[in-house]
């Protein structure tokens, strides 16, 4: 079940860095973790459901190259939006 739009907008809003920016990797990180988060609570009720766990595993995957990524170029961003996010973060 994707995001509707209020959803998406309301993301946007709070974690854009400027005022038109929608495709920031801050902006899809925090897009990335909300659908993960719902299609996690999807995986408990239905177990067998295996294109929704490929599904699950891309977005994982997609979520944790934009994270490399944010920490190599903006760290101090980084360590933000993973505190705003309550991710797990490695220590090294």
């Amino acid at each position: 079940m994707p995001l509707s739009k209020g959803q998406k907008d309301r993301i946007i809003k709070k974690f854009r860095i400027h005022a038109t920016d929608t495709g920031s990797a801050e902006v899809q990180i925090a897009i990335l973790t909300e659908e993960i988060k719902q299609l996690t609570t999807h995986m408990k009720q239905h177990k067998h459901d295996y294109s929704s766990r490929l599904g699950l595993i891309k977005k994982v995957q997609e979520r944790k190259k934009l994270l490399n990524h944010l920490k190599r170029e903006n760290l101090e961003s980084y360590e933000k939006l993973t505190k705003a996010l309550k991710l797990k973060t490695t220590t090294t």
